[in-house]
């Protein structure tokens, strides 16, 4: 049996990230990844039982971008100047305020299926007792 992800739980966590990164947001960057960090957290660890490696992508990629658009805004950059900063020495994009870095949404691990073993009986007879 699949459990998929409603969406209603979905459109509450993008309006959750919408809020915390608004263009003009005035707020410290180390702040907002702490604060989505812990949501993002959170979220991802209630569903990820379900079949969400999909859904965790795509939350991600909405993210990642939320916050690239915030930090164009907020400092006059231009795609050039964005990729210059956000690059590490190893050509990743890294976005991180002093020691606290992007979650990222898509490195959960899910885990659908778990091991029952005899604790649950099957629900047919034996063969030989029918």
């Amino acid at each position: 049996m699949y459990t998929f992800i409603d969406d209603r739980p979905v459109r509450t966590l993008k309006a959750k990230i919408r809020a915390l990164t608004h263009r003009t947001s005035q707020q410290d960057l180390a702040y907002v990844l702490t604060r989505l960090g812990q949501i993002m957290r959170g979220w991802a660890n209630y569903f990820r039982h379900a079949v969400a490696k999909w859904t965790f992508s795509k939350l991600d990629t909405f993210t990642w971008w939320r916050l690239a658009h915030m930090l164009r805004a907020r400092h006059r950059w231009n795609w050039g100047q964005l990729r210059r900063h956000l690059t590490a020495a190893t050509g990743r994009w890294v976005i991180a305020a002093g020691r606290v870095e992007y979650f990222r949404l898509e490195s959960v691990t899910v885990s659908r299926y778990a091991y029952r073993g005899n604790k649950i009986p099957a629900a047919w007879p034996p063969a030989g007792l029918a």
